[in-house]
């Protein structure tokens, strides 16, 4: 008799110094049978110790907390050997702390306002390494927060950019257009096994972490 593998678990740490918004995120994704709250924090000073002792798959990360951020505790947690996925929530889509918490290694975003299911969706999203972010919202981000040096980031991301093959490049762009491995794969004649060498080769060329900073990366260089 065949043996039914056991369904995948993803495991959640729930960062906000709103005991409400704890509660609610904690009694919503409670209910779902493939999710499973191993934590809550109301500071990202507590962030380290409760990865190291529940090891949550995803974090549910406040951008705004009185003690330490969510931009620090993300560019703390994407320094760990194996770091979750981290997923900001906050209440403003062009805020500066998202664009850098995405540039730090964050996942995506989700507005605090983000209905239920989409929410659910966008966690389980993250668990699988896939981007929580549109093309057309990195473009608003980029468009409406300023930098104060873009320039100088644009430079930096070309002479980055130019480190990759023509292959990797064209990938590279792909992404930034926000195209899944399988779309890749069909538009640049290749298999969804090389599109995911090259996607491997292009973070390692660029020390990167995810598909988001591919984008973001991208878009600093004016590719898109």
């Amino acid at each position: 008799m065949t043996s039914v593998p056991e369904p995948t678990v993803t495991r959640i740490l729930i960062v906000d110094d709103d005991a409400l918004v704890r509660a609610g995120l904690s009694m919503m994704l409670a209910g779902v049978s493939d999710l499973e709250i191993v934590g809550e924090a109301a500071d990202g000073a507590d962030v380290p110790a409760m990865v190291e002792s529940a090891r949550p798959d995803v974090v549910l990360m406040d951008i705004r907390m009185p003690q330490v951020d969510g931009l620090a505790a993300t560019e703390a947690l994407r320094r760990r050997t194996d770091p979750p996925e981290i997923v900001i929530l906050t209440t403003f889509d062009t805020d500066d702390h998202v664009l850098r918490a995405l540039r730090a290694g964050a996942t995506g975003f989700l507005l605090k306002d983000t209905p239920p299911a989409d929410i659910v969706t966008a966690v389980r999203r993250a668990a699988s390494g896939e981007p929580i972010l549109s093309p057309s919202v990195t473009r608003q981000l980029i468009a409406h927060v300023s930098d104060g040096d873009g320039g100088g980031r644009a430079q930096r991301a070309e002479t980055q950019l130019a480190g990759l093959s023509e292959r990797e490049l064209e990938v590279a762009v792909a992404i930034a257009h926000g195209k899944s491995n399988a779309e890749i794969s069909g538009e640049l004649f290749m298999s969804v096994a090389t599109v995911k060498a090259h996607v491997s080769r292009v973070l390692t060329k660029l020390g990167l972490n995810n598909r988001v900073q591919i984008a973001l990366l991208v878009h600093d260089a004016g590719r898109v």
